[in-house]
């Protein structure tokens, strides 16, 4: 029987019409048998043949043309079995109009009985025709099952018991080789508790560890959306405490032609738990600052670069120009954009933004209108041991782009910063500061030109954006957790209080394409990161998310602070505060002013500096140029004690 399932792997369509009509024929004579109480002589004498060819043609034509016959048996659902019902009263009615209107003289005499006789068939043909697939898929589903050995079997909980939890239910069993045993269904919903689906219990949240003990449970099966369900959360969090994997698979409607596959199942990445309410944003507003522009992005191959790609896309631009000098992610996502996004009109431009002549000729050939500068070097020990560099691309680098924006009239510049820019405690952050202070200067002195009597006019607007750690970010902590437990540990983690503020990475994009709309030039939009998370706590449920016990299975070994880094990150600096803009989630950092000629003059000698060797001589002035700038576990760390 195996054999034979697995070497038919769909039955012909004809075959299936030819099988339908057999049983739908059958059904009627059998019910019109019934009607003339068997009576063989009064049959013989009629005109049975006749009415068994005319329903038979009618009904073939009605199943043909309603395409009953091209559903796949073993994938049969309850969408099938209506549809089946109405196929059969269609024809049942087709029948009817046809004797009654058309052959009414030719068969008055019978017109009583063979109504009757409908009106029966119409039960028995149109379950014959529902068991027949019904049966069908339940021989498929136990032949599968029985495939695979009970000890290779995985006791699955499906969360919900609601249609799509059902739908859920049907496709893992019709897909999943048998690998997957459903013991039932868990609820947080008290009225669907100990009532059955399709013979399996709906369960209460509580009893997750029993049914883990009695059936070994190894998993639970939710979709994907509104994972902050309160009932689904806590399913959740009470598995991921079990050590009970949690799956996730798409709602019903992006299953390709109703059929959940293999590859939609995933498991739960720690990602979708920190996940918060969804974003709501002025899509008007950003359409009016995008649509119909030639928009430029830095950095566009990095993870906040090329999301802030994706998404202007979807605005419309005239053009998008993407500028990185990492040849080869920069050519994964030209390939992206063709397969996805093939009426786009792109440009990809490879540059370092520290070489100005070679971003002059960016700006020459585009002309964009719009500037989103993300390029910048951003890991801290990295650059606490690179210093020189961390100055060339994050302050020159920015000073080219903020300057050729000048000269080239664009209207607006989107600046990307960080947290570490607030209370630096490390090279990264402190040249990312520096970075901001440029803009605000070089914003308020264009400010000071428009209002003037001056001939010079500049027209762009400087935008600045400031957030904390986004999610999966190339280098972060969460790709570096994932790697070190799927080598079996140990997962390493510098300090037990440290802690950090989390965004994923459209929400993220998404809040900075809202604050690049709304600013009007000058502001430092900060976001609204959540609360912060202590990252030995998210070792731990990264590892339990994998099915492990913490500090069993995977250990979490404490290697200290690394060069530059803090414990806690800020928003706002001592002496900042924070204004409140239309969206809930942006604010405005009430930041302090600087003369634009001291910054230029401040700026200039600090990047001439990377020309020679001398690291402390470029930390000491990026301290004079940000005095809260304090090293931390750091080998600038003397400097502070010379300063002081």
């Amino acid at each position: 029987m195996e054999r034979l399932l697995s070497g038919v792997r769909v039955l012909s369509k004809w075959f299936v019409l030819l099988v339908d009509q057999i049983i739908i024929s059958w059904s009627f004579a059998v019910a019109y048998f019934i009607i003339k109480q068997f009576s063989i002589a009064e049959i013989v004498k009629g005109s049975f043949l006749i009415y068994v060819g005319v329903y038979g043609v009618i009904s073939a034509s009605i199943f043909f043309l309603m395409r009953i016959h091209t559903g796949i048996i073993r994938y049969s659902n309850t969408h099938d079995i209506l549809r089946i019902f109405i196929a059969v009263l269609t024809v049942t009615f087709s029948f009817f109009i046809l004797l009654n209107f058309v052959f009414s003289a030719a068969f008055k005499h019978d017109l009583p009985d063979i109504q009757a006789a409908l009106f029966l068939n119409f039960f028995i043909s149109s379950s014959l025709l529902v068991m027949v697939r019904i049966g069908v898929k339940s021989l498929f589903i136990f032949v599968k099952s029985n495939n695979v050995s009970s000890s290779n079997k995985e006791c699955i909980l499906i969360y919900g018991s609601d249609q799509s939890s059902l739908l859920l239910k049907q496709a893992l069993e019709a897909t999943n080789d048998g690998t997957f045993s459903v013991i039932g269904f868990v609820d947080y919903n008290n009225h669907q508790v100990n009532k059955y689906l399709e013979q399996k219990k709906v369960f209460h949240l509580k009893d997750i560890e029993r049914l883990k003990s009695k059936y070994k449970i190894s998993k639970l099966v939710v979709t994907s959306e509104d994972l902050k369900n309160e009932g689904k959360k806590k399913a959740i969090e009470r598995c991921v405490e079990l050590g009970v994997k949690v799956l996730t698979v798409p709602p019903a409607n992006e299953w390709l032609y109703g059929k959940l596959r293999i590859t939609q199942i995933k498991e739960l990445k720690i990602e979708d738990l920190l996940q918060r309410e969804p974003i709501t944003i002025q899509t008007t507003n950003i359409l009016t600052a995008l649509s119909g522009k030639r928009v430029l992005v830095t950095g566009a191959a990095g993870s906040i670069g090329s999301e802030i790609v994706r998404q202007i896309i979807s605005y419309y631009p005239q053009q998008i120009i993407l500028c990185d000098q990492a040849e080869s992610p920069l050519h994964e996502l030209q390939l992206e954009i063709e397969d996805n996004f093939p009426e786009v009109k792109k440009a990809i431009f490879i540059g370092d933004i520290q070489n100005i002549s070679r971003m002059k000729f960016l700006f020459e050939e585009f002309r964009p209108e719009v500037v989103f500068h993300a390029a910048a070097y951003k890991h801290v020990p990295m650059m606490e041991g690179h210093p020189g560099e961390a100055i060339l691309t994050n302050v020159l680098g920015t000073k080219n782009i903020a300057d050729l924006s000048v000269d080239f009239d664009v209207d607006k510049f989107i600046m990307i910063s960080t947290d570490k820019a607030v209370n630096p405690t490390n090279v990264m952050g402190a040249s990312k500061r520096v970075a901001e202070i440029y803009i605000q200067s070089l914003n308020e002195f264009a400010q000071q030109q428009r209002y003037s009597d001056t001939d010079i006019e500049i027209k762009t607007k400087f935008i600045t954006t400031r957030f904390g750690n986004v999610l999966g970010s190339n280098g972060s902590v969460i790709p570096r957790f994932k790697a070190q437990i799927e080598k079996g540990g140990p997962i390493t983690v510098t300090h037990p209080d440290i802690t950090r503020y989390f965004m994923t990475i459209p929400e993220a994009v998404q809040l900075v394409l809202e604050a690049g709309a709304m600013g009007n030039g000058g502001e430092v939009f900060i976001f609204d990161m959540g609360q912060p998370v202590k990252i030995s706590q998210l070792a731990e449920k990264m590892i339990k998310l994998s099915g492990f016990t913490p500090h069993e299975d995977i250990q979490i070994v404490y290697t200290g602070l690394r060069p530059g880094e803090k414990l806690f990150e800020e928003l706002l600096l001592v002496d900042e505060e924070d204004i409140p803009t239309h969206h809930e989630k942006i604010k405005i950092s009430k930041v302090s002013s600087y003369p634009f000629e001291k910054v230029i003059y401040d700026i200039n000698e600090l990047i001439s500096l990377p020309k020679g060797r001398a690291e402390g001589e470029m930390v000491k002035k990026l301290k004079e140029i940000v005095p809260e700038y304090k090293s931390k576990n750091s080998k600038f760390s003397f400097l502070d004690l010379v300063q002081n």
